[in-house]
């Protein structure tokens, strides 16, 4: 499997999983589009690339926003001509409350970062995809979404209206060339804790080595026809 000369926009760069995908598709040829809102996070994970700048763009932006949003990708096309991948990594959790207890602004900012951010993600970025007759999308959703948990209400509704955009756009795009799948965690192991410290607690954790294994399968060729894929990366629930 080859990525040489593919073009791929990773957001929320800097996080534990972001940070470990960037690495891994800078050491197969791919030219990388960075977009973060931490400008000194974003700042250090270049530095530790020693990509040439022809490859590399970096941008501080706030998904939020949808016309920062579009002029990032904008920019990333002026750049490098295309946009063949996104990788919308953007996470976050809050919780901890039941529905009773949990103030609306729980429910505000969950819809925000993982509901507006990937809708704002995917009106700016995938025209350019589907442009090209070939592309991938991938986002990272939880088993929580169909099945939350108590005290997990608000996270569990950002996370399906995220599964909603996702499996709505895997259904607009047939026939472009271009696939929209999700990978499934309850955990993001970034500490690699269930490696070095196991339990029965963290079985069913994920590393961002498994994550970006199964996202690398997810933009091979051989995937092309994995569509609307809700893929558990989690074991048992």
């Amino acid at each position: 499997m080859s990525l040489a000369n593919r073009v791929a926009v990773i957001t929320g760069a800097t996080g534990g999983l972001g940070s470990a995908v960037t690495r891994e598709l800078a050491t197969r040829g791919v030219s990388l589009a960075l977009l973060d809102i931490d400008p000194v996070k974003l700042e250090a994970l270049t530095e530790s690339l020693s990509l040439p700048a022809s490859h590399l763009l970096t941008r501080t932006v706030n998904l939020f926003d949808p016309a920062e949003t579009e002029s990032a990708a904008e920019a990333v096309a002026a750049k490098f001509s295309k946009i063949d991948i996104l990788l919308h990594l953007v996470g976050g959790w809050t919780g901890g409350k039941t529905l009773l207890e949990a103030p609306a602004d729980d429910l505000t900012f969950m819809l925000k970062q993982h509901v507006w951010t990937s809708f704002n993600v995917i009106q700016a970025f995938v025209p350019h995809l589907i442009k090209n007759g070939w592309g991938r999308v991938v986002m990272i959703t939880s088993p929580f979404a169909a099945r939350p948990n108590a005290k997990g209400g608000p996270y569990a509704v950002g996370k399906s209206g995220q599964e909603a955009i996702m499996l709505t756009l895997s259904q607009e795009l047939k026939g472009t060339g271009v696939t929209a799948n999700l990978l499934q965690a309850k955990t993001i192991d970034v500490k690699r804790e269930k490696v070095s410290s196991p339990s029965p607690d963290n079985a069913s954790w994920t590393t961002p080595e498994e994550l970006t294994a199964g996202m690398l399968y997810l933009l091979s060729e051989e995937a092309g026809t994995v569509n609307g894929a809700k893929i558990p990366m989690f074991g048992s629930f």
